[in-house]
């Protein structure tokens, strides 16, 4: 294959190198929902989508196994142990020269978290799939189904960058220091403290609202043109920014895209707005 990929590739580039020995395809596809027992809202693991239907050799990244979240009976999608993450990535078959394709039917919410999380242990060779399952389906429809064969474990080198993800204690501290831009990545209702998805409302004091999941163009699940994207990001790039939606999932598009536009200085506040709502010192506004 050679070099390390470009962070965002598109379906003919997968499709020409679907059969290459050295990449792995990714499904992250999860989803949430009501859960009686606890009363809250949990993580549904996406595999029996993916066994459905998938791009032909992927393999599936189950955010309800504790390789890829911390304390799920807290709060939905938390970060595991950074070696516990890698171990589940090498069973995926990830190893330190992997050439790594991240997709989802999500408008690339659950991809841009996982790729998030590979820098965040040090991997770089990963790329999102622009329009994901839903473009790849309609247009090149190369796909299989079952389980099929479990990859060879790869061997993952960690290099841990810690301040890709801060906890709630920065975000308080953020709220002073007058240089840090906020960015909430939930919708725009929520953020007005009009709607309640998920069980969230309401957004954290001075935050700027930059949806994660309207970075996509709806007709085809593509993001946005890099003008589009550009015009959705009033802000230095060289300003500090700490992001968060509800657990940490449409923050990592707005920080995926970002990024792509050369912002310098992201990081994600886990576990987000779950955590912040029941912090009796963390204050929310409801209404703009």
């Amino acid at each position: 294959m050679g070099g390390i990929l470009d962070i965002l590739v598109s379906h003919d580039w997968l499709a020409a190198h679907l059969d290459d020995p050295d990449l792995v395809v990714i499904d992250c596809t999860n989803g949430a929902a009501w859960d009686e027992s606890s009363g809250k809202f949990k993580t549904v693991s996406g595999r029996a989508r993916w066994a459905e239907a998938h791009i032909r050799g992927s393999v599936h990244a189950d955010f309800t196994e504790p390789g890829f979240a911390g304390n799920a009976d807290k709060y939905r999608n938390t970060l595991p142990d950074p070696r516990a993450f890698a171990d589940a990535m090498e069973r995926l078959g990830v190893g330190d020269t992997s050439c790594v394709v991240l997709y989802d039917d999500a408008a690339s919410l659950w991809a841009t978290r996982l790729w998030w999380m590979l820098r965040w242990i040090g991997f770089d060779r990963a790329a999102v799939l622009n329009g994901g399952w839903p473009t790849w389906s309609a247009e090149v429809g190369d796909n299989g189904a079952g389980e099929g064969h479990a990859p060879a474990r790869g061997r993952l080198s960690m290099r841990l960058r810690p301040e890709l993800f801060v906890e709630i204690d920065a975000v308080l501290s953020a709220l002073h220091d007058g240089g840090t831009l906020i960015i909430d990545g939930l919708s725009a209702a929520q953020h007005a403290g009009k709607a309640a998805e998920l069980g969230l409302s309401g957004h954290i004091p001075g935050a700027v609202n930059i949806p994660g999941a309207e970075l996509v163009d709806q007709a085809t699940m593509r993001f946005l043109s890099d003008d589009a994207l550009a015009a959705r990001f009033p802000v230095q790039k060289a300003r500090r920014c700490i992001l968060y939606c509800g657990s940490g999932i449409a923050a990592a598009s707005v920080a995926f895209n970002m990024h792509r536009m050369g912002h310098e200085s992201l990081t994600i506040y886990m576990p987000g707005l779950q955590e912040w709502v029941e912090h009796p010192e963390a204050p929310i506004v409801t209404g703009i």
